[in-house]
């Protein structure tokens, strides 16, 4: 049974309320990088689970879901209906048909409907407070430069761009008009995930000593007219899309992000897929303490795991991406932690720290540095291998 968030059921379990885990109180803090200098935002909490009710309860964020395709359509809307802090206020569609069955399966007022001509006339309505950009990657910084004029706060999907200006400008922008940037990083919302930089960062089994990453899905049993293989749309294949949970896990392991990476593409099997997009690509990550993380990603393969060995024990996720199914383990047993509405966890979370006027556990500067990493990954292969430092200032 394939667990790749291509073929997934859309029947949901109910969020899992009330369940709270933050790591001793808090979500542990990520190194952020901007666009200038190193930062570190640490220790922001996200309580997941506590609500007010009557004349206390804070009014929720209304978001805006921009791009009706099979993420807004079977997991953002269906989980912005059991989400305390935020709802779904309206949509940005190009498709008329899709606009009126969104309306009619959602109560949404006409006024909340926009098309992306008059996406810019959101700014005069005061139902949204949040735009969350679900498009193909190449329209990521249009739509969040555009609504940060608007002054809306924006969640983007991952990777956060295509290039390393876009993200930038992205960056600015939300800075320029004093709206919260957040990236769609739903995994830093997630309990096993948490366990996961708990165990790494807090040396629970010692210093970390090893990290391997793999995520596949195999797309070579669908349609080739999909955006995800146009490299104009997508800026890359499998580790835009896949790759980059890769990246993701090995740096919050460690707390920190690599310094150097070296990468491979791996051999093309399926050219009548794979001629704009590169169908697999290896790579190492390697960490200013020695420690190098291992991983891979494909488009025509399935594996889905973030390991990690340590000076006194070992941890293991697998199925560690999915929306659902999640299992962990470590060399003292089973990881029992549950699987949760994971979009429910993240919105609110982004919402709420919205709210509070605070950064995102998941900021914009983390999907800049993210880019960074990528964008060395990419060189690294085009290079035939060669070792890549990556700079993360200015």
């Amino acid at each position: 049974m394939k667990t790749n968030h291509y073929n997934l059921q859309t029947d949901r379990r109910k969020f899992l309320k009330g369940f709270t885990f933050t790591l001793g109180g808090t979500l542990l803090g990520m190194p952020l990088l901007s666009h200038s200098m190193d930062q570190h935002i640490g220790n922001l909490a996200y309580e997941a689970g506590t609500s007010q009710t009557g004349s206390q309860q804070k009014k929720k964020m209304g978001i805006a879901l921009v791009g009706l395709g099979q993420y807004s359509t079977n997991e953002l809307a269906p989980a912005l209906q059991e989400t305390q802090h935020c709802y779904l206020a309206g949509v940005v569609t190009g498709t008329p048909s899709k606009a009126e069955a969104w309306k009619k399966k959602y109560n949404i007022p006409d006024k909340n409907i926009y098309s992306y001509d008059t996406f810019d006339q959101i700014a005069n309505n005061k139902d949204i407070d949040i735009v969350y950009v679900v498009l193909p990657n190449a329209m990521h910084a249009e739509y969040t430069i555009r609504a940060a004029r608007a002054k809306k706060h924006v969640i983007c999907e991952k990777p956060m761009a295509t290039t390393l200006e876009d993200a930038q400008r992205m960056l600015d922008a939300c800075r320029e008009n004093g709206v919260q940037l957040a990236i769609g990083y739903r995994l830093h919302f997630e309990p096993f995930h948490q366990r996961v930089m708990e165990l790494g960062q807090k040396q629970v089994y010692g210093k970390v000593k090893q990290i391997e990453a793999r995520n596949s899905s195999d797309m070579t049993d669908g349609s080739l007219d999909v955006w995800r293989l146009n490299k104009q749309l997508a800026g890359g294949g499998s580790l835009m899309d896949l790759g980059i949970y890769c990246v993701q896990g090995a740096i919050y392991t460690m707390g920190k992000p690599p310094v150097a990476v070296t990468a491979r593409y791996g051999e093309v099997t399926k050219p009548n897929y794979f001629h704009s997009v590169e169908q697999s690509i290896n790579w190492q990550m390697e960490f200013a303490d020695g420690v190098k993380a291992e991983c891979n990603t494909s488009y025509a393969d399935e594996e889905n795991l973030l390991s990690a060995k340590a000076e006194k024990g070992w941890w293991r996720l697998s199925p560690a991406y999915a929306y659902e199914g999640k299992k962990g383990e470590t060399h003292e047993g089973k990881i029992d932690l549950p699987n949760i509405y994971e979009q429910v966890r993240q919105m609110d979370g982004q919402a709420h720290s919205f709210m509070k006027n605070q950064p995102s556990i998941v900021p914009g500067e983390m999907g800049l540095r993210d880019m960074r990493v990528l964008m060395a990954i990419y060189e690294s292969a085009n290079a035939g291998g060669k070792r890549v430092e990556i700079r993360y200032g200015g």
